[in-house]
Formats: C-alpha cells, structure tokens, sequence
C-alpha cells in the first residue's frame, strides 16, 4: 500500500487533535474529490514500517485523540491488509486513542463481506470507532457538516453497529 501523505496535527477529520493517513488508490473517483491525485494506487511512498513507527511516534503525545485513515479509499480491497496493520498496530500501542475510517463505501456493504476480503474488513472494523461512509457528492456538499464532505456520508459508530445489527450513528 502506498500513501500520499501524513498529517501529524489534523483537526478537520474527527474529533481533537488527530494523526491521519492518506492512502493511495481509489477506484471510486467520486467527481469533484478533494483529494483525485490518490487516485492512483501507485503515487506516492511504500507505507512500510518505518511509515508506521512514524505515525505511531506522532500519536504518541497525550494532546493527539487518534488516528484518522483517508484517501484515496482506505477500503479498497488492495489497501484492507495495509491498512489493517496500521490499524492494528496503532491500537495495540494506543487502545484509548480513537481510529476513524473514511469510506466511499456503505457500512453494510463492509460488514456483509461484499467488497474485498471479507475476514481482513471486518477485523479493521473492530479497530474502529467511526466509519465516516458513502461516497461524497458533489451535488449534496455541504461546508457547514462536520467530519464529512457531503450530507450523504454517515458517521457510523462501528462498535455500537457491530454489536446491534444494525447502523448506530455516531455522537459526541
């Protein structure tokens, strides 16, 4: 998987203070993204582990409340194993710091097993706090929304979602 950049204070994709990761690729290529050049699954740099040592150092500081994943499309089924393991990786070293997904694709469709690999996606799911979901459209953007681009997109409470069934929206 590669990335295009790393945002180690972001204050626009969650809540707090936030390290976020911009993952490459994206087959979605929702018009009007804000983001068209992570298109591409080979722009960018490897996200080795020195990339993850790095966004792990960055969260360390007690002021940062977690780390959000971008795009690109962190769901594609070529960046679910790079993704997880960073996942995986901030969790083990943070479990009180939250991870934010965003998605073009729909919570269901992820927990359903319908895009990419069906094991990989739901246990990043368990990682996850919030999926922000649904792919952004431009017709329905929206300055004034929080934590979203445009007022399709969900913010999903992953763990309250899992346990019930069904989608719980996230609120602070």
């Amino acid at each position: 998987m590669n990335y295009a950049t790393i945002k180690r204070h972001d204050v626009a994709n969650g809540p707090g203070v936030r390290v976020s990761l911009f993952v490459c690729g994206c087959t979605r290529h929702c018009p009007n993204c804000f983001n068209p050049e992570t298109w591409d699954f080979a722009y960018g740099d490897p996200c080795d582990q020195a990339v993850i040592d790095g966004i792990l150092d960055a969260m360390a500081p007690s002021y940062i409340k977690g780390l959000s994943l971008l795009g690109g499309e962190p769901m594609e089924p070529q960046n679910q194993a790079g993704v997880l393991e960073v996942a995986r990786q901030a969790k083990a070293r943070f479990p009180d710091k939250s991870i934010w997904c965003y998605s073009g694709y729909m919570f269901e469709d992820l927990v359903s097993g319908q895009i990419g690999n069906g094991q990989t996606v739901r246990e990043l799911l368990a990682l996850l706090e919030v999926l922000v979901d649904g792919p952004f459209v431009d017709a329905l953007k929206n300055p004034s929304l929080r934590f979203r681009g445009s007022s399709n997109q969900r913010l999903v409470d992953v763990q309250a979602s899992l346990k019930t069934g069904e989608v719980v929206l996230w609120g602070e």
